[in-house]
């Protein structure tokens, strides 16, 4: 915590007085000093300006263009939050909320516009320069996320992360990225979820919509794996070995509780987490490094069994193994809801999918309080759990949360995700104080409301609402935006909290 701390605070002001607009009651439920708050978003959920600048095609320009009707709203982000126009906007409302950090992610296109190195868009570079310099200039550490999802097209017609050269074309846009931030920016994310746009980007309907689970699923991760190994190797060269800065890869995890107390239940959950979590953990964090066993052992086993000539899970080369292990400086952890675990109805289907691999029923209880996105139910407990979790299993590594929130309708009021804020930090700070795991920073998502991906705009996540038919995309803030920004100037959970008066 100490070390992350240090770098934050090269650039943060630390605020232990209470601006006159939030008035909260110090408790006991404080934590630690030197713990950071922020927020995110990410280049293609909220910048928009899709063609401008220079800026190349991606992938999500692409598969919203071409396939509209598989967005829940048939939109896109070519405009979305408007951030490449606003985005000086944006540091004033970070300002507000007077966070110490700010996750963000860089648009590959928008640097590379080929996707490759030998065009570097100097437009392109100079916006994040400018971002960061006023970040910077705000007291506001920027936290800056390398791959969030939208892969130059030009690299996706070459097979996209299904290609071995990936890699190494990832090594060159991390050196350009390295060249041009590295001075202000000593904080690096390398992946955001590769379980998310691997699973649902190559092995379902997510952009580039692969729908090849269990085949260019595995080759995705595989290779983005490999990647992130190659750039961390890089960022210590540079740094000739010492902590000027730090970079890990973002993970994403939902708990999952065994259904009952069986013990066929306790071995689904554990085998889901490994498929689900280990497949990217296990070969960075573990001591041993490659592929969970149990993952190996039942892919292999189910290829054999539907007559395949090798295994659909690639093997890592020993090279490649002593490259992942133990490359990183922190885990990004991304959390929001928990599921049950069982064994599945049909273990033996003889259909390739990573479903059919993990053998696992994943559900939720009806009765857990829930969003409106039909996958996030509020179960806070989950969230300690989940810590401990990766605690014993990978040597209490150092964690900084990435992303943690709750999508609710549109409207300024949100006593729900108040409440949600406040559940799940209370559970983190249990984590963190009577757990000791070692969790440093938390990070809400999002700071606006933006395009959620296959579900457009019809979740909003954001502490301040987007008016997507203002021509300014107009930002107001929400209660939550108060309640946050109450906990992120004292470090304290307030036990009569008293915030803006926002109406209906």
């Amino acid at each position: 915590m100490g070390e992350f701390w240090k770098i934050v605070s090269a650039f943060c002001v630390c605020w232990y007085s209470v601006n006159a607009a939030h008035v909260a009651e110090k408790s006991g439920a404080c934590f630690p000093p030197g713990f950071a708050f922020g927020v995110a978003t990410a280049s293609y959920q909220v910048e928009g300006a899709w063609n401008v600048s220079g800026k190349g095609e991606n992938i999500w320009d692409r598969y919203t263009h071409e396939h509209p009707e598989r967005v829940f709203d048939h939109q896109n982000g070519d405009v979305a939050a408007d951030s490449y126009h606003q985005w000086k906007e944006d540091v004033g409302l970070l300002k507000q909320l007077g966070v110490n950090f700010y996750r963000f992610s860089i648009s590959w296109s928008r640097i590379l516009p080929t996707g490759f190195s030998n065009e570097i868009n100097e437009e392109g570079v100079k916006y994040y320069q400018d971002l960061i310099t006023e970040l910077k200039r705000n007291h506001i550490a920027p936290v800056v996320t390398m791959y969030h999802w939208d892969l130059p097209q030009p690299l996706q017609d070459l097979g996209g992360w299904t290609n071995p050269m990936m890699a190494d074309y990832f090594l060159d846009y991390a050196t350009v990225l390295f060249d041009n931030f590295d001075g202000p920016v000593k904080m690096w994310i390398t992946f955001n979820e590769p379980l998310s746009f691997c699973h649902d980007g190559y092995g379902g309907d997510d952009a580039p919509g692969g729908r090849s689970s269990g085949f260019e699923a595995y080759l995705c991760g595989h290779n983005v794996l490999r990647a992130h190994g190659k750039v961390y190797t890089l960022y210590r060269a540079r740094k000739n070995g010492t902590s000027k800065g730090l970079i890990g890869i973002t993970l994403d995890m939902s708990w999952i509780e065994p259904e009952t107390t069986s013990k066929e239940d306790k071995q689904a959950a554990e085998t889901a987490r490994q498929f689900m979590f280990g497949w990217f953990a296990h070969p960075i964090f573990s001591a041993e490094g490659d592929y969970p066993p149990i993952m190996r052992k039942r892919i292999d086993a189910k290829s054999r069994h539907q007559n395949f000539a090798r295994s659909r899970l690639p093997h890592l080369t020993p090279d490649e193994i002593r490259n992942i292990r133990g490359s990183f400086d922190f885990l990004g952890l991304n959390h929001y809801t928990t599921y049950l675990g069982s064994p599945a109805d049909n273990p033996d289907s003889g259909e390739p999918s990573f479903a059919d691999d993990m053998g696992v029923r994943i559900t939720q209880k009806p009765d857990w309080p829930r969003s409106n996105s039909t996958w996030l139910r509020v179960v806070p407990w989950g969230f300690r759990r989940i810590l401990n979790w990766i605690k014993k299993t990978y040597n209490n590594p150092q964690i900084v949360v990435t992303e943690n929130g709750i999508s609710l309708g549109p409207g300024v009021h949100d006593p729900k995700r108040v409440n949600y804020i406040e559940s799940y930090l209370r559970a983190l700070l249990d984590a963190i104080l009577k757990d000791k795991c070692r969790v440093f920073g938390y990070t809400y998502w999002s700071l606006i409301d933006n395009f959620e991906w296959m579900r457009g705009y019809s979740e909003r996540f954001g502490l301040y609402e987007v008016d997507y038919e203002s021509p300014n995309r107009t930002r107001t803030a929400r209660l939550s935006a108060s309640y946050y920004s109450q906990i992120a100037n004292t470090r304290c959970l307030p036990d009569n909290y008293v915030g803006y008066t926002i109406t209906d």
